[in-house]
C-alpha cells in the first residue's frame, strides 16, 4: 500500500485568535449598527459587515485560502449564481413602480 502525502497548510494559533476577535468585533458591530438611524445605508452597511464576516469564516476557519483550484471554482461559481438571483430579484423589486394600477 502506498502511503498518499497530504500537504495541509496548519495556520498558527495566534491567526485562529486574532479572526476570532475580528469577529467578535464586527458581531459588536452589527449589534452597534441595530441602534444607529442610518436610514437608507443602514442595510449596505450591515451586508458590507455581513460580506466581512463570511470572508473571515471562509478563508480561514473552512480553511479556503490554501485550497485547490477546483474549491475556489466552486466558491466562485455559488457567488455567480448568488449575483445572478439577486439581479433578478431587484430587478423585480425596482420596476414594481412602473405599473400603474
Amino acid at each position: 500500500m502506498s502511503k498518499i502525502k497530504t500537504t495541509e497548510q496548519i495556520a498558527s494559533a495566534s491567526l485562529y485568535y486574532a479572526v476570532y476577535i475580528a469577529l467578535v468585533i464586527l458581531t459588536i458591530g452589527t449589534v452597534g449598527l441595530s441602534f444607529c438611524n442610518l436610514q437608507n445605508w443602514h442595510t449596505i452597511v450591515g451586508l458590507i459587515i455581513a460580506t466581512c464576516k463570511a470572508t473571515l469564516v471562509a478563508l480561514f476557519f473552512m480553511h479556503l485560502l490554501h485550497s485547490a483550484r477546483i474549491t475556489w471554482l466552486a466558491l466562485f461559481a455559488g457567488l455567480f449564481w448568488l449575483a445572478i438571483l439577486m439581479s433578478l430579484t431587484l430587478t423585480d423589486y425596482l420596476s414594481r413602480s412602473w405599473l400603474q394600477y
